[in-house]
């Protein structure tokens, strides 16, 4: 058996600290400062992690091995396992053209070019982020935004900024699954907490959203149905991941979202043509004016329609319980490993969920999609390997980055900087969701921040007294505010609207935004942890 050291270091908590961050810092320099490449910076952070583990931790190098590789296991299956079958939905659309179909569909819902950000950036955009996150809400509503007639500056900005309230519950719970995992809390309680942080963006965001597409006067004018659409996602997000399931929390928000936007009869009337040359300054698609037939149109909504109600069907007792018999779980090989005070930790134990996770759940409405758009078999299959062979850079970060996690988090990495970060005390509630937004900021991913940071927080949460449930939602909640000024996905936005090389321009645009909500962000976990707004919490 290994036993977790607090102080491996020369018995000091403060060199251990120093030296257990070596990981941590590797990576964020390599992505930083020399800019590399995320998969290669992973890998060498995970290297780096290893040799820590091993050499100063004293840790077997097998039961090292064995870590990393139960941290790449989890990272293909359920996280990768999600997002290549979401990813493939959304390329059998695009190969049928029924992508384009919603695109026009989208446009003809309202002329108004700030009532189109809300229903293309924010809802639809939720929605995307609910199926699959991983920067592909970003490009593709930037893409729409721009053939709807935006300028593609504009377009980027408003797709970056919209792609915050649903972040934390993307790619079907993604990010509070690994931070339920890493961190040993249970997933419901994870997903309360932050279940009654994130729907506070969301009342915010959609207001900041037609201020950045018009200006005051877009406050001034569309104040209304900005006000409605945010507050619709807010409520059904609380109330999907309080009461129903944090996989479900977005694709509920998002809809309601659009469904109060689509109700207020200001959204629906036509914007004065000074509005629309002020804003659509950029090419215009040539197809929006064209008619799709009912039907066509009806399919094209149909994969969204078919996942939703695969994880309704998923959510009945009964067919839970089916599904739920599935999993397997079983102790991980060549892994003993106890916690400082003795107590075996639970990363021993390995749960398989083969039916029940979100990857299987939507490959089932993935099948069911490619029968209702008309994508032959042997095209389906073609088109699914094509999505496993375009993500292969970012398999290899995720897996990578778990990996590293897990070494860190079952070596006793971070316990040790855990205990050394609790020094501060109350300020914690006020450094947490800095954390998870810097992680964010670095790596481009919510989950990958929960995986580096959950078990910290947690940790320094014990040794200073306040919830481990609190700052472990932190974590995911500030993350999310710093996914706008992550390298992976400006470079993303730039991309996608034409303007590689100006990911510096677009920073300097988005950055006082993500600031401002990380500062609204820690006030409310500060608030959180005291009495102020404690009532908050369950």
């Amino acid at each position: 058996m290994y036993v977790q050291q607090l102080e491996p270091v020369a018995d000091s908590l403060g060199l251990s600290a120093l030296v257990a961050t070596l990981p941590l810092l590797t990576v964020l320099v390599l992505l930083g400062a020399v800019r590399m490449k995320a998969h290669r910076a992973g890998l060498i952070g995970l290297a780096v992690a290893v040799l820590v583990a091993w050499l100063a931790y004293g840790m077997p190098f097998g039961q090292t091995a064995s870590s990393a590789a139960q941290g790449a296991v989890f990272g293909l299956f359920p996280i990768l396992w999600i997002v290549v079958n979401a990813l493939w939905v959304y390329r059998m659309t695009v190969r049928t053209r029924h992508f384009d179909i919603l695109r026009r569909s989208f446009g003809r819902l309202s002329d108004d070019p700030r009532i189109q950000a809300l229903v293309v950036a924010f809802c639809f955009g939720a929605l995307l982020e609910a199926l699959a996150g991983f920067g592909a809400p970003v490009a593709i509503s930037a893409v729409m935004l721009v053939a709807l007639g935006f300028e593609p500056v504009r377009a980027a900005v408003v797709a970056l900024v919209a792609n915050t309230a649903p972040v934390a519950f993307g790619a079907m719970g993604t990010p509070v699954v690994t931070l339920a995992q890493v961190t040993g809390l249970p997933l419901d309680t994870v997903a309360t907490v932050v279940g009654r942080q994130t729907p506070l963006l969301a009342l915010v965001v959609p207001l900041l959203l037609v201020v950045l597409v018009d200006g005051r006067r877009g406050l001034r004018e569309t104040w209304v149905p900005a006000l409605a659409c945010g507050f619709a996602f807010a409520v059904a997000q609380f109330a999907a991941s309080n009461f129903v399931s944090a996989q479900l929390a977005d694709i509920g928000a998002a809809l309601a979202g659009a469904g109060a936007l689509m109700a207020v009869p200001h959204a629906r009337r036509p914007a004065a043509e000074p509005v629309r040359a002020a804003v659509l300054t950029g090419a215009r698609s040539d197809d929006l004016d064209q008619d799709d037939p009912r039907p066509e149109v009806l399919r094209a909504y149909a994969p969204y329609a078919l996942i939703v109600a695969v994880f309704s069907l998923a959510q009945i007792p009964a067919v839970k319980d089916v599904l739920a018999n599935a999993t397997r779980t079983f102790d991980w090989p060549f892994l003993n490993i106890a916690d400082p005070s003795g107590d075996p930790v639970g990363g021993n134990v390995f749960s398989l969920p083969l039916v029940s996770t979100g990857g299987t759940l939507v490959l089932l409405a993935g099948v069911g999609t490619a029968a209702v758009i008309g994508v032959h078999a042997r095209v389906a299959v073609r088109e699914w390997a094509a999505t496993v062979h375009e993500l292969r850079f970012a398999i290899l970060t995720v897996t990578s980055v778990l990996a590293l996690a897990y070494v860190m988090n079952l070596s006793g990495q971070a316990a040790t900087i855990g205990h050394y970060v609790a020094a501060a005390g109350a300020g914690l509630a006020f450094l947490s969701p800095v954390l998870g937004w810097f992680g964010v900021a670095v790596t481009g991913s919510d989950t990958s921040a929960n995986a580096l940071f959950g078990a910290l927080q947690v940790t320094a949460a014990q040794q200073s007294g306040l919830s481990p449930e609190l700052l472990a939602a932190a974590n995911s909640s500030g993350g999310v505010l710093g996914k706008m000024i992550s390298p992976q996905n400006l470079t993303i936005a730039c991309a996608a609207v034409g303007l590689a090389g100006k990911e510096g321009d677009l920073l300097r645009k988005v950055l006082p935004w993500s600031l401002g909500l990380l500062l609204v962000m820690c006030l409310i976990v500060v608030g959180q942890s005291t009495a102020v707004l404690g009532w908050m919490l369950p």
